[in-house]
């Protein structure tokens, strides 16, 4: 793979992966998609997942992929790998290949951070709480 594809749909994004990129993002996909009711979209070159907002992200890149979370900070009881950066209270998973990642840990991630999202509203609203701090 050499740059992050650029692409109209989720289904369009996945088929210009191919290799460890299109099994990860393929898998983190479908697990996100049974974790919660989301809607799926394109949005700045990634796969965005939206509940009363943005929730989380799926990017893939050259020599990743980023799972990426709005609220992310406040996920890091679940996943400590998670490392904050951005804006809001952004937090990132960095995977490279034969990163292990367990899909028990992605539910939990997915469907706490939808939560979130439902008691705290849309994240990139100017009104929504941005503790760095919070648990």
């Amino acid at each position: 793979m050499q740059k992050a594809p650029l692409a109209a749909s989720p289904e369009a994004y996945l088929a210009a992966l191919d290799g460890w990129h299109l099994l990860y993002v393929a898998a983190l996909r479908a697990a996100t998609l049974n974790a919660a009711p989301l809607r799926e979209s394109i949005k700045w070159g990634n796969l965005v997942f939206h509940s009363n907002g943005p929730v989380l992200l799926i990017r893939a890149e050259p020599k990743r992929v980023l799972f990426g979370f709005w609220r992310g900070q406040r996920l890091r009881h679940i996943e400590p790998r998670l490392k904050a950066g951005g804006k809001y209270e952004m937090a990132t998973l960095a995977l490279d290949e034969g990163t292990p990642l367990e899909q028990s840990t992605v539910v939990k991630l997915v469907q706490e951070a939808v939560a979130l999202n439902a008691v705290l509203g849309d994240p990139t609203s100017p009104s929504a709480p941005h503790d760095k701090g919070a648990p």
